[in-house]
């Protein structure tokens, strides 16, 4: 496939305010408001030691991501530079294996928006609200790049203020000592004094019935928790001032990773026993029922909606942009890589929708197959993006030493032109190894977990499809030149 003509190319227009906000909901979805209860079982109080290990590798990819985003800002991002920088094979791999983990997020998001819509009108059809929903964010996306911030800013801040009013109302809790129903004291002592302590089933440790518990195994739960932060690169090609924006939605990830995640399960485990958050209703919700605020769930419903719009806007902006750089490296087809007079790719936004409406009925007609299976694709299309990203950085630095770096990094060599980055990945290449073995230590530990087993070897069947896919475009494209000469 050739690359598309000259068009009007992407709008810059994305404002400061829009992407802190859009880094800062990134890392805040339903994950967090109902699935921490998954990871705490897993680790007891040490989920916080988890999130920040992990947090601390997602900072160190998100950086990697940065490096390259600053001086190279474009549509596309990461497959976009592993285009560039590592292979055309690899743009392919990244951009397609993208585009496709957002479109199976999507799908999930928008199949279970229907239960917070029936929380308050339990007669709609969950299809119908899907259908609502798509039609909603799709039509907006369409509007322009502006429009998109826009919406994001104000579904990141409502998500924001759920979780900093339930932080606030915890400590509120705890300092006052105000009474609960459950028994026990609200206190941060409560991280040490029960049920096995702060590190109840130690770092790894079987269960009875076979189930594989404890630090360790907390981490692969934490790692997926973090999907969407990476948002920040794909922005960078229609940021009005990515030099100076991007570093510093960047540089936050860390505090909004002790802050939205550290502590406010800290307050949640001082005010809730651990051993008492089993996943029959979300960790928010128990804290403020506890002290007999009944009207926490009715907002928690709200704030989770909110939520669901958000990563489904989010994964249309981010698949709408993947088709536009795929097609200009000439890995998609040409009419993706078209953009309106407003900077709309309205092509890839609407396949992209089209795809997910289809994903979406699969969900509705085959939910077992949608969720063992694809779901599975999804959960190691993470792990495969990430490592390509620190892959791709290395390639990124290599270039840029060899005096073939973008813009005013051309013409540099050696370590004058690795001084120049304005934006370096801390610890250069030594940051690299050692987050790519911490994600292969996490892969092991997934093959412990049936639930995630599973997704390990449909990761693998998927990149040998990803790659005989490619490698069949090729042979078609060399054939098809070999004709015309």
């Amino acid at each position: 496939m050739q690359p598309p003509s000259e068009t009007p190319g992407l709008k810059k227009q994305l404002k400061n305010r829009h992407i802190q906000l859009i880094a800062l909901g990134g890392a805040i979805g339903t994950g967090l408001f109902y699935g921490s209860s998954e990871s705490i079982s897993l680790a007891g109080p040490s989920i916080m030691l988890a999130y920040i290990i992990g947090g601390l590798a997602i900072f160190m990819i998100v950086r990697a991501l940065g490096e390259m985003s600053v001086e190279d800002p474009q549509a596309g991002a990461f497959s976009y530079y592993a285009s560039r920088y590592w292979s055309k094979r690899a743009g392919f791999v990244s951009g397609w294996n993208y585009w496709f983990n957002y479109i199976l997020v999507s799908m999930v998001e928008l199949s279970v928006v229907g239960s917070f819509v029936n929380y308050w009108f339990p007669g709609i059809p969950t299809w119908v609200s899907a259908v609502f929903f798509l039609i909603v964010i799709t039509a907006l996306n369409l509007l322009g790049v502006s429009e998109f911030g826009e919406a994001e800013f104000w579904f990141a801040l409502i998500k924001i203020i759920a979780v900093i009013a339930m932080i606030v109302g915890g400590i509120v809790i705890i300092v006052c000592a105000l009474p609960t129903d459950l028994g026990v004291r609200a206190s941060f002592a409560n991280w040490f004094s029960i049920d096995g302590g702060f590190l109840p089933h130690g770092l790894m440790q079987q269960t009875s019935d076979g189930h594989w518990t404890g630090l360790l195994m907390a981490l692969v739960v934490v790692m997926f928790s973090f999907g969407g932060t990476e948002l920040i690169g794909i922005t960078a090609g229609e940021t009005a001032e990515p030099r100076r924006t991007i570093p510093k939605a960047t540089n936050g990830i860390i505090w909004r990773i002790l802050v939205f995640y550290v502590a406010a399960l800290g307050v949640i485990m001082a005010v809730v026993p651990w051993n008492r958050i089993d996943g029959t209703m979300s960790p928010f919700v128990q804290i403020f029922d506890s002290v007999g605020v009944r009207i926490a769930a009715g907002l928690l419903n709200f704030v989770c909606l909110t939520a669901v719009m958000s990563v489904y806007n989010s994964g249309l902006y981010a698949n709408s942009r993947m088709l536009y750089a795929l097609a200009h490296q000439g890995n998609a087809p040409r009419y993706l890589g078209r953009v309106n007079r407003r900077g709309v790719p309205v092509a890839g936004v609407l396949t992209s929708a089209v795809i997910t409406a289809f994903a979406v009925v699969v969900v509705f007609v085959w939910p077992e197959f949608a969720f063992n299976y694809l779901m599975s694709i999804a959960t190691i299309a993470a792990f495969i993006n990430w490592t390509m990203v620190l892959i791709t950085e290395w390639k990124f630095r290599r270039t840029v030493e060899a005096g073939n770096g973008p813009g005013a990094l051309k013409g540099l060599t050696g370590r004058d032109a690795v001084q120049a980055l304005a934006f370096k990945l801390p610890g250069g290449h030594v940051s690299s190894v050692v987050v790519i073995a911490f994600m292969a230590l996490v892969a092991v530990l997934m093959g412990f977990s049936a639930s995630y087993r599973v997704a390990l070897i449909a990761g693998v069947i998927w990149l040998a499809v990803l790659l005989t896919v490619y490698e069949c475009m090729a042979r078609a494209e060399r054939r098809s030149e070999a004709q015309q000469h």
